[in-house]
């Protein structure tokens, strides 16, 4: 994870939507999602990619250089939280942006800044 990457998203983000200030619970549960977990960047990449265009686990899997049973997991969290949605069953399952996301999309932007801000931390054991 660079923060060449976040910059490439956030400038992703800026080019295909108006940003606009989600709401409160909203921004919570995004910076939840990204930033306070620890699958966050991953399901951010997912995320990026599904801007494009529509993929199954096996596809994504192989776009992200991960473990199936990986992708498989984020693609369930993110599932749960309304950020994606499902089209099919079993294996051929198809993946695409929910509603939901597609309008706060600009609140993205906000969590990648946190993300990054957080790659750039220090961390202090004593």
């Amino acid at each position: 994870m660079t923060q060449s990457q976040l910059l490439q998203f956030k400038e992703i983000l800026k080019s295909r939507t108006e940003i606009r200030k989600p709401d409160k619970h909203t921004g919570k549960l995004l910076f939840y999602l990204f930033t306070s977990t620890r699958g966050g960047f991953t399901r951010l990449r997912i995320i990026m990619l599904l801007l494009d265009k529509s993929y199954n686990t096996h596809q994504l899997a192989q776009e992200l250089q991960l473990d199936y049973k990986a992708v498989q997991h984020h693609m369930k969290v993110l599932e749960k939280n309304n950020m994606i949605i499902k089209i099919g069953e079993k294996y051929g399952a198809v993946f695409h942006l929910s509603t939901f996301l597609e309008v706060n999309i600009g609140a993205l932007d906000m969590a990648i800044d946190k993300l990054n801000q957080k790659m750039n931390q220090k961390k202090v054991y004593l």
